[in-house]
C-alpha cells in the first residue's frame, strides 16, 4: 500500500506593514554602520536577514553591488561561492561569510580537477561558467553567467567555438534550447530545484486553477514546460509585479517569497511544493542566520580569504560578464 503525504501549502501573502525590528536586527545595523559594512543577501535568505540587508538579489545583481561599494566591509549573507565572487572583484577589502559551511551542492558537482582533466582533453573548449561555482572553476573558464544573463552571454560567444557549459545541465539545456547554441553540459545540478516534480504542481495547481506558474531554469525540463515563465529569481520579480494574477506559484527556493512579500503588495504567493514538502529549502542558504549575521560583525569572522593569482585568474571570466551584460 503507497502512503501519500499530505500537507499544508506555505503561502505568503503581501503586507505592507511589518514588524518592528528585533533588538537582534538593531544591533546588527549599529555595528555595520560603525565599521563601514555594507550586508548583502540573497533572494533565498531568510526574512530576517533580508529585511536588514542593504541589498537583496539574484547572483547578477549582487555581483554589480559588490564590484562597485565603496563600503570596507562585506558581509555576505548567501553561500561560499557568492561570497568568493564578492572577494575576487574587491581583493582591497574584507569579505564575511556567516557560516564558512555554507556551501553548494551545484557548486561541488564541479570539482577544479575534473574540469582541468576535461580541457586538457579538450583544449578547443570554450568554457560558460555559471556562477554558481568555485573560484577554481571560474578561473579555469572563459566567461560567467548567471541565470539571468546566461541567453545573453551564450549568445556572445563566437560561432566557431565548442561550447561546454558547467555546472548545472538544467540551466544549461534551457539555454541551448532557448538560444539554439549546441552545447556540452557538465552533469551537476541543484538538489534543492530538482525535488520539484510535475507530480507536485498539479496538486497545488488544483487549489490554484487560475494562478500562474513561475519556475527558475535550474529546475528539470518537465517542471520548467509545466510553467507559464521560465526565469531567473530577478526576474521573477518583473513577472510578479506584471502579471493580472493576484495568485502566483513560485518554484523556486522558499527564502524568495519573503522579497516577493515585501515588495509587490495585494499579491499570494504560494512555493511551488515538492513530492514530500510544502516548498523547497536550500540546507546551505538557510545555515545562515541572524545570530551568525550579528557574530560575524562583532568577531569579524570568518573571512573569505583568496589567494592573489587564483583571484587574478577568476576575475577575468567575471569581468567579461560584467562587460557583456551591459552592453
Amino acid at each position: 500500500m503507497t502512503e501519500t503525504l499530505t500537507f499544508e501549502p506555505l503561502v505568503l501573502e503581501s503586507r505592507i506593514d511589518e514588524e518592528p525590528l528585533s533588538q537582534i536586527q538593531e544591533e546588527i545595523l549599529r555595528l555595520k554602520e560603525e565599521q563601514n559594512a555594507v550586508i548583502l543577501a540573497h533572494n533565498y535568505q531568510i526574512d530576517a536577514i533580508q529585511r536588514i540587508a542593504d541589498f537583496v538579489g539574484d547572483s547578477l545583481g549582487l555581483s554589480y553591488q559588490a564590484a562597485r561599494t565603496e563600503a570596507d566591509t562585506i558581509l555576505f549573507c548567501g553561500v561560499h561561492f557568492m561570497a568568493e565572487t564578492a572577494k575576487i572583484v574587491n581583493p582591497g577589502k574584507t569579505v564575511l561569510l556567516p557560516d564558512l559551511e555554507a556551501g553548494c551542492s551545484l557548486s561541488d558537482s564541479c570539482p577544479v580537477d575534473q574540469l582541468a582533466a576535461y580541457k586538457k582533453a579538450h583544449p578547443e573548449i570554450y568554457v560558460v561558467a555559471y556562477i554558481n561555482c568555485s573560484a577554481g572553476v571560474k578561473a579555469l573558464s572563459d566567461v560567467i553567467c548567471t541565470s539571468g544573463n546566461a541567453m545573453k552571454i551564450v549568445e556572445k560567444v563566437p560561432e566557431n567555438r565548442e561550447i561546454l557549459f558547467v555546472p548545472d545541465q538544467n540551466l544549461g539545456q534551457w539555454v541551448a534550447e532557448k538560444s539554439g547554441r549546441r552545447m556540452h553540459l557538465w552533469p551537476g545540478s541543484c538538489y534543492a530545484h530538482v525535488l520539484f516534480t510535475v507530480r507536485a504542481l498539479e496538486k497545488i495547481r488544483l487549489n490554484y486553477p487560475h494562478a500562474p506558474i513561475v519556475a527558475h531554469p535550474e529546475c528539470t525540463e518537465t517542471v520548467r514546460d509545466m510553467a507559464d515563465e521560465v526565469c531567473s529569481t530577478e526576474l521573477m520579480v518583473s513577472f510578479c509585479r506584471e502579471t493580472p494574477s493576484r495568485e502566483i506559484i513560485v518554484v523556486t527556493e522558499s527564502g524568495m517569497l519573503h522579497r516577493l512579500r515585501r515588495e509587490i503588495p495585494g499579491k499570494t504567493f504560494i512555493a511551488g511544493p515538492t513530492d514530500g514538502c510544502a516548498c523547497s529549502d536550500c540546507r546551505f542558504m538557510k545555515l545562515n542566520t541572524i545570530e551568525k549575521v550579528r557574530d560575524t560583525l562583532i568577531n569579524r569572522s570568518p573571512e573569505v580569504v583568496l589567494p592573489e593569482d587564483l583571484r587574478r585568474a577568476a576575475y577575468k571570466p567575471i569581468k567579461r560578464m560584467l562587460d557583456w551584460s551591459r552592453s
